[in-house]
């Protein structure tokens, strides 16, 4: 049994009785766990409660189609990471379109050929395999990130943080049409092929960096906030800092004067310069301008 087959559970979604048995029997001899739907919204039901690790899904049914059932799945969190591979008898590029709008990864034409099926499946199950220990691996170290459908831009996971940071930044119409148009441009290459993406709001930026998009199927993508919230913060935990003494530091390294720093922060302008002092001792330095070079240098470091 290949490695990518074992303990793999498979989806069959079809109305056709003698389609699904001839799968199930197929997959089965494979070495794949295979379950069973004959309508769209069993399909949901069985996703949401066991989460395949693949479905084959037909396009047409009766009642709910494959292209409703998949956009249903991606617009689920508890299931938009399951691979969708679309069985059609119709290969007109709408069609085709539509299976990959609607968020499915590849499609088989009807009539199916076990063979081609299981071939797909493979591939597909290992590419799946490997994100899945990414993002595992990524959500353990609290880093936000995010995997892309590079063929239509939906975004089918997301760690925490990069949850939290897209709620806050990418919440408008016209925010999301600028990010498909930054996947879609990411296709083209050249030059451009891996600029980044940025998002703008009042209170700092987002910025989008492909550090994976060599795979067809799904493209990993690192989200770094830049704010001065984001930046305090940062400063707070390079150099074991207090808050208030990260709040000093980052004004210092914005060239502002501790008068200036006392008038922002609401204090003295000698609790300003016993913070300062600290913060030199913190950091190994003894002047205003070698702890703002410090502090920006090691920055620019973590933020690559």
């Amino acid at each position: 049994m290949a490695e990518q087959q074992e303990n793999a559970v498979v989806l069959i979604v079809d109305d056709v009785p003698d389609t699904l048995a001839a799968l199930h029997d197929s997959l089965v001899e494979a070495g794949y766990t295979v379950l069973i739907a004959n309508n769209g919204k069993k399909a949901l039901d069985i996703s949401r409660k066991v989460t395949p690790d693949i479905i084959l899904l037909d396009a047409l049914m009766p009642e709910m189609d494959g292209f409703e059932v998949c956009q249903q799945l991606k617009n689920d969190m508890r299931t938009r990471h399951i691979p969708v591979v679309f069985m059609t008898a119709l290969t007109e590029s709408e069609h085709v379109v539509a299976g990959f709008s609607a968020g499915g990864i590849d499609y088989v034409t009807k009539p199916v050929r076990t063979i081609e099926v299981i071939a797909r499946l493979n591939t597909h199950l290992k590419h799946s395999r490997v994100l899945n220990q990414t993002q595992g691996a990524l959500d353990a170290f609290g880093q936000a990130a995010v995997a892309v459908l590079p063929k239509t831009a939906n975004i089918i996971w997301q760690t925490p943080l990069a949850r939290t940071l897209l709620d806050k930044y990418m919440h408008a119409t016209q925010q999301h049409d600028a990010f498909h148009h930054w996947v879609a441009e990411l296709h083209l290459g050249g030059e451009k092929r891996l600029r980044p993406f940025m998002l703008q709001c009042p209170k700092g930026r987002l910025i989008f960096s492909p550090v994976d998009i060599t795979n067809d199927e799904q493209w990993l993508i690192i989200l770094r906030e830049e704010s001065e919230t984001a930046q305090i913060e940062a400063l707070k935990a390079i150099f074991n800092l207090t808050n208030r003494e990260s709040e000093v530091l980052h004004w210092i390294t914005l060239g502002k004067t501790d008068k200036s720093i006392s008038e922002i922060l609401g204090s003295s302008s000698r609790t300003v310069n016993k913070h300062t002092e600290h913060i030199f001792v913190k950091l190994g330095v003894e002047t205003r301008t070698s702890a703002a070079s410090l502090a920006l240098n090691k920055l620019h470091s973590i933020r690559g």
